[in-house]
């Protein structure tokens, strides 16, 4: 494999994604062991990084891209590299269930159209928006709970299981625009049409922060009502880091438009990454306990 394929897969860019695996588990009633691990291997070290690769080497960007600040030109590897991640992830899905399998295919497909040429969700701000938020969010725990619990459609249409998954897309369709913020010159070039160009710069802000905003009201509804106050509170206080650090950008960028950066950018999606999954991961202990 050469190099830059191995940096187009973007391999550890899977970390940003996890939060959604680690907010199901929490939450997941018979999550065994072997099902937790097989879940994880396919989706972050397959599937994710198959739609990083496929849809990199249809951008064919020359600017910054999420995990990778220099990327290398693609080859035509990366395109097959890409589907032989998908075909191997699918293949570990399968071992659990013919569903889930069937749903990480689904996933790939979709990932697909994001970039490709012949639809290229990425050039329609709305449809490119709520196909990442509603496929990475709502679409990504219901596939986690399939394969942790064996899930069957009665078990998934629980409100138990609803309300999770819907404010997992919530917190997508917030944060999403932010990973375009740094792309707008590239993004143009191409012809690509992003949801963050739509909204600007400091557009882009303010709509993340108002999804931001409903997202936290409705995590904290959710602990409340199916676990404690205390488990409410405690994810409202975790936040802190994340809510800090946006509010700092939020005024360099007033100030200074270029700081809408990629470097910013990664560490907004670090702090964020770290405290959801620290947190996610803290209360998947001790639910499953």
């Amino acid at each position: 494999m050469q190099r830059s394929t191995l940096l187009h897969l973007r391999i550890p860019f899977s970390f940003f994604l996890l939060p959604v695996f680690l907010f199901a588990l929490s939450i997941s009633n018979s999550v065994t062991w072997f099902s937790g691990a097989i879940v994880f291997v396919a989706l972050h070290f397959f599937i994710y990084p198959a739609s990083n690769a496929y849809n990199s080497y249809f951008d064919k960007d020359e600017g910054s891209i999420g995990g990778l600040k220099e990327p290398p030109k693609v080859t035509k590897e990366l395109y097959w590299v890409a589907l032989l991640f998908d075909t191997v992830g699918i293949i570990l899905a399968a071992i659990l269930s013919v569903e889930l399998a069937a749903l990480m295919f689904v996933y790939g497909l979709v990932s697909k159209a994001y970039s490709h040429p012949s639809v290229r969700l990425k050039k329609m701000p709305i449809a490119g928006w709520l196909t990442a938020g509603i496929f990475q969010g709502y679409f990504t725990f219901l596939m986690c709970i399939v394969g942790f619990d064996g899930g069957i459609a009665g078990d998934l249409f629980d409100i138990k299981i609803q309300i999770p998954a819907i404010l997992s897309s919530f917190l997508l369709l917030g944060s999403y625009p932010m990973t375009q913020i740094y792309q707008h010159e590239e993004d143009g070039k191409r012809g690509d049409e992003t949801i963050s160009r739509k909204l600007g710069i400091l557009g882009t802000f303010h709509f993340t922060a108002l999804f931001f905003a409903f997202s936290c009201l409705g995590f904290v509804m959710f602990y409340y009502q199916y676990y404690s106050l205390g488990v409410a509170v405690s994810f409202q206080l975790s936040l802190t880091p994340i809510l800090g650090f946006f509010a700092w950008w939020y005024f360099k960028v007033r100030g200074d438009r270029t700081k809408a950066d990629f470097q910013n950018t990664m560490r907004l999606n670090l702090i964020s990454s770290l405290v959801l999954n620290l947190y996610f991961l803290s209360t998947a202990v001790l639910f499953i306990n």
